[in-house]
C-alpha cells in the first residue's frame, strides 16, 4: 500500500510540473516573442484531437506558445502551428 501512494503521488508531481512548462495556445503572435517555426500534424478523429498533437509537437520543440495558422480535411485532418519562444 505504501509502494502504491508513493507511486500516485509521483505520478502526482510529474503532471503537475509538466502542465507548468507546457505551450498555450494563443490567438495572435504574442508581443515580445519571435517565432522559432513550425510544426504539422494529422488526425483522423477531430479538432480536438487535432489540436492536442499540435501542441504536443510544440511542446517537443520547446516553444512556450503556438498559434493554429491553419486547419483542413475531411475525413483526415491536417494542420499547422506557428511556434513561438
Amino acid at each position: 500500500m505504501k509502494n502504491f501512494t508513493m507511486t500516485l503521488a509521483a505520478i502526482a508531481l510529474a503532471t503537475v510540473s509538466f502542465s507548468t512548462l507546457a505551450a498555450t495556445e494563443v490567438q495572435s503572435a504574442p508581443a515580445g516573442q519571435q517565432s522559432i517555426g513550425v510544426v504539422s500534424a494529422s488526425s483522423s478523429n477531430d479538432l480536438s484531437s487535432l489540436q492536442n498533437k499540435l501542441n504536443a509537437k510544440a511542446n517537443e520543440a520547446g516553444a512556450s506558445s503556438y498559434r493554429i495558422i491553419g486547419a483542413s480535411g475531411d475525413n483526415h485532418l491536417h494542420g499547422t502551428a506557428e511556434l513561438y519562444k
